[in-house]
């Protein structure tokens, strides 16, 4: 295989998961909370060839000395975009929607090595009965939404009327006249790189973050004590996904495009290899 269909190759396999990343987004458009991804590209390892190795031979030359022949590119990195969507009234007094950036809730997650906090921007929950006159607080797939100490929140008794205020606080008023009261657990996420999706709307922290010199009190902030002042929730109300479709569109477009492109250069490599092994 020659060079330009290693080149090539190498590309068509990032411009895959480009557009793969571009589905997905296109996918969510229409779930809650959901916050896209964008991807950006850098250069893989390149090779200098210095043809010209006598520098005064190049004087007014206006680009590096030399020819630089490059492998190909990959995805650097895949950023969260945490910025806000629209926000649109609902029935529910359980339906919640945040009005700050960056601002998470916390579910309790059941996994194959035991119970993990993962986080949501989702702001739908409902009632799941547990026992007798028992019901859990719970999201869309049925995971505990957890309280600001992470214990999964149980409502006992017979609930006639649910409020969720501004810094996250859930009020339950009973048919005798009590109320229960719960602090909603939220973070706020300081750096969203480092957010891992987990499927259903969720994410967690990576696995291996130990290793990337980053304490979990860099990546998230909980939001506790005095900090409940700064979290912002309006209830009655869900987040749209920050999906904008035409610019999704756009970008599929773009990859596509990229994506023909290489696959013309292995096309082309291959009609050059063959005219050579039919010369006589």
């Amino acid at each position: 295989m020659n060079r330009t269909m290693i080149t090539a190759t190498n590309t068509l396999a990032q411009l895959q998961k480009q557009m793969d990343m571009i589905a997905n987004n296109m996918a969510n458009i229409d779930t809650n909370g959901y916050k896209k991804r964008d991807a950006t590209f850098t250069e893989l390892m390149y090779q200098q060839f210095d043809n010209q190795r006598r520098d005064e031979a190049e004087v007014g030359r206006l680009t590096p000395n030399g020819v630089r022949q490059g492998t190909g590119a990959r995805i650097g990195q895949t950023q969260l975009d945490m910025t806000q969507g629209n926000v649109k009234q609902a029935d529910r007094p359980l339906d919640t929607a945040f009005t700050k950036e960056g601002q998470l809730y916390k579910v309790l997650v059941q996994t194959g090595v035991g119970n993990e906090i993962q986080y949501t921007r989702n702001g739908a929950m409902y009632l799941s009965p547990v026992g007798e006159n028992e019901v859990a607080l719970v999201n869309a797939d049925g995971h505990s939404i957890v309280d600001a100490n992470n214990n999964p929140i149980y409502i006992n008794g017979e609930a006639k009327e649910y409020n969720i205020d501004s810094s996250g606080q859930l009020s339950v008023t009973m048919t005798n006249g009590t109320v229960q009261t719960f602090e909603l657990g939220v973070v706020q996420v300081n750096k969203p790189q480092f957010l891992v999706s987990k499927g259903n709307n969720l994410f967690g922290l990576p696995e291996n973050f130990a290793e990337l010199n980053v304490g979990v009190e860099e990546i998230l902030t909980d939001m506790v004590g005095p900090l409940r002042g700064e979290i912002g929730i309006q209830s009655h109300a869900l987040e749209s996904s920050n999906v904008d479709m035409a610019k999704e569109m756009t970008a599929l477009m773009n990859a596509q495009r990229a994506y023909q492109f290489q696959s013309r250069a292995v096309s082309m490599a291959d009609q050059m290899m063959g005219l050579v092994n039919g010369i006589r």
